[in-house]
């Protein structure tokens, strides 16, 4: 079976990531699994490897990737954010390492049939699990104008936010607002002609934010990086993915906090609160992607992966 998703940063992410081939490592976030395959592959016969998803599509097509590794391999569905409760429910408190990506993949964007890109019209499901919780449909029709702006500002960075939720509630009075289209179009509409020249698509913005807003996104990384240092062994690494500001600023300054705990006032010359560091950042800036993979994978160009070792 052919995989359509190439894995941003594959190859850099492993390497940091994979320090013993024995150990024991989790992917938080499956997708198809291009991630899964290339750490497998990097796994000795005592190695093993436990891949997440929140999306019962991505846990099929991961499963299935996977068959040729055998028990080496063990795939589940849930949410990263709940790793605690995965390990504990297979005797096992802490690994050698997590990865997340946290970009969607493309099958989510492009096969899903969720709504996630506006490319085609569906239905604005938008929901990773298509089992849980209120669809962007749902959540665009009942919110009122002031939440529907604080999404949009907030989780879109787009300043247009106050002008294109007044537009949603307008619209939604004539009729309910349930398919991508509907949504593109109402936002394109918004837009002076000729201003969209060599620049992102006026919707990209609200569909990042609704998608964020129907998935949590935001929650689940804020409880997954309080936890993260109680599920990494000394010496173990995390290795995380970006795409966005709001996800990469979340991460590198947990990262900072880790590295530099300590609370002392700045005015007192050394520190007293003796709180010990907990991880060593691998790099000191965040790693990109090189010309010739943004060439060949487009998505790879806005990922920022940062990683760090457990003290």
């Amino acid at each position: 079976m052919r995989y359509p998703h190439k894995p941003v940063l594959a190859r850099e992410a492993a390497d940091l990531l994979v320090y013993d081939p024995e150990g024991t490592y989790v992917d938080g976030t499956a997708g198809s699994g291009g991630h899964s395959e290339v750490l497998a592959s990097l796994l000795a016969a005592g190695g093993r490897l436990i891949c997440l998803d929140r999306d019962p599509d991505a846990v099929s097509l991961t499963s299935r990737r996977m068959l040729s590794f055998g028990d080496r391999v063990l795939v589940l569905q849930g949410s990263y954010a709940h790793l605690d409760r995965h390990l504990e429910t297979l005797g096992m408190m802490r690994v050698e390492g997590i990865l997340l990506d946290l970009g969607m993949s493309t099958h989510q964007l492009e096969r899903s049939g969720r709504g996630f890109a506006f490319s085609r019209d569906e239905p604005l499901d938008m929901r990773m699990d298509p089992g849980r919780g209120e669809t962007a449909a749902e959540m665009l029709n009942r919110l009122p104008i002031r939440d529907l702006e604080r999404i949009i500002r907030t989780w879109g960075e787009d300043r247009r936010a106050r002008r294109i939720a007044g537009a949603i509630v307008r619209a939604r009075k004539r009729s309910p607002i349930e398919t991508t289209r509907q949504l593109a179009s109402l936002i394109e509409s918004l837009s002076t002609p000729g201003r969209r020249r060599g620049r992102i698509h006026p919707a990209t913005r609200t569909f990042q934010a609704l998608r964020i807003a129907v998935n949590r996104e935001l929650d689940h990384l804020a409880e997954f990086l309080e936890k993260a240092p109680s599920l990494v062994n000394k010496g173990g690494r995390l290795v995380i993915l970006a795409y966005h500001s709001l996800e990469d600023r979340m991460v590198k300054q947990a990262m900072r906090r880790w590295e530099n705990p300590c609370t002392c006032p700045p005015d007192i010359p050394r520190c007293v609160c003796n709180r010990p560091p907990l991880f060593r950042s691998l790099r000191k800036k965040g790693i990109k992607a090189g010309a010739d993979e943004v060439r060949q994978n487009p998505r790879a160009r806005s990922a920022v992966l940062r990683a760090a070792e457990r003290i």
